[in-house]
């Protein structure tokens, strides 16, 4: 069949409409957290529902529903952590790891679009944590709050590490089977926009 005349699947009305769906989600779970006294980064789920996304969006729609999910925290939607919102949110001490959504989407998005091995998987997405997330989060965090590189960490993600490897061995299982699931009712193109 000519490729002029089938629709595109990175951009099919299916795809836009699940990519929709999980900007949808992201935001309703994204701003629950749990504020610890160690540090001023709240327990969250954002890294994970944002995970969750590449794995199951690709990563060229994954990255479309978390630049949207951004615009809308920054627009005012109390989409944040501890439903916080606006640019001073971003510009705060936790901003570095809202823009480290940016590159995590897209790293998941291609880790899984490249890779059929679960173990590799885990291990890739968790670098891609420390090296996107965590690294930017935790300069940031320093600047803002005026600490060291290794009082922030303390702060910004010792505390946390426990927590991530749960969320990266759920999004490894369950957002293979969901991408897979949704893939085959037709919900997604069946690369789910991670190839080219």
């Amino acid at each position: 069949m000519n490729s002029t005349s089938r629709p595109d699947n990175h951009f099919s009305v299916s795809a836009m409409t699940m990519t929709a769906a999980i900007t949808a989600i992201v935001c309703i779970v994204a701003p629950l957290a749990l504020p610890i006294p160690v540090s001023p980064v709240p327990l969250s789920l954002g890294s994970f529902i944002i995970m969750l996304a590449g794995c199951i969006l690709g990563w060229k729609l994954g990255l479309v529903s978390c630049l949207l999910y951004l615009a809308l925290g920054i627009l005012g939607l109390p989409v944040f952590s501890s439903y916080g919102s606006g640019l001073a949110k971003v510009a705060g001490p936790t901003g570095g790891y809202l823009l480290g959504y940016i590159p995590l989407v897209i790293l998941t998005g291609l880790i899984f679009g490249k890779l059929h091995s679960r173990l590799l998987q885990g291990i890739l997405i968790a670098a891609a944590t420390v090296a996107v997330l965590y690294l930017p989060g935790t300069l940031w965090l320093a600047w803002q709050a005026h600490l060291t590189f290794s009082q922030a960490l303390v702060m910004g993600v010792i505390p946390y590490i426990p927590g991530d490897i749960v969320k990266i061995m759920l999004v490894v299982t369950v957002g293979s089977i969901l991408r897979r699931r949704l893939a085959s009712a037709g919900l997604l193109p069946t690369d789910t926009g991670l190839r080219g």
